[in-house]
């Protein structure tokens, strides 16, 4: 009888608790840093390697632009790995939707930067990249981050005709506005 009542009183709280509001773009605004933790499915010698994470998000009249700079460490020698740098930055117009936009600089996904659209989903701004590769395979890159707390849950997906090839989970914290 206990345990029926557990159940009960488990449900009760969840069925009562709010579920995430949402937000709009400018709840994302501002500077982020932070860390994580790339699963590589495609690296024998790196199959598991740290990354420093920084994330820049800025309205810009009825968009905005995601800049983000990624410090990667999965190449070289595993007992001292190289650092590499890579930095990305997409600005994106309204697609005509609620909540979804497009990048203003990708129309085309056989093209050099492929196609890009964002959507804010609840506490969470999803990027996706789709590229279409010169043998006409293609990569996709979903970006989630997720506003939590005081901070940011950055997931990152890399797949490859439709293989998951990296996953990055990591942590941000708001440094700027």
């Amino acid at each position: 009888m206990r345990s029926i009542a557990v159940i009960v009183a488990m449900m009760v709280c969840w069925l009562a608790a709010p579920a995430a509001a949402q937000v709009g773009i400018g709840a994302f605004a501002g500077e982020w840093r932070g860390s994580g933790v790339s699963q590589s499915n495609v690296s024998f010698n790196f199959k598991v390697t740290a990354r420093d994470l920084d994330v820049a998000i800025r309205p810009e009249g009825e968009g905005f632009t995601v800049r983000w700079t990624t410090v990667q460490r999965q190449k070289g020698d595993p007992n001292a790995p190289v650092a590499e740098r890579k930095s990305s930055e997409i600005r994106f117009a309204p697609a005509g939707r609620a909540n979804v936009w497009r990048a203003a600089a990708s129309s085309d996904p056989m093209g050099p930067n492929g196609y890009a659209w964002a959507r804010v989903d609840k506490q969470t701004l999803v990027v996706h990249v789709l590229a279409v590769r010169e043998d006409g395979g293609y990569e996709m890159q979903i970006y989630e981050r997720t506003l939590e707390g005081t901070g940011m849950k950055l997931e990152f997906s890399s797949y490859r005709d439709g293989d998951s090839v990296r996953s990055v989970k990591g942590r941000l914290v708001k440094i700027a506005n």
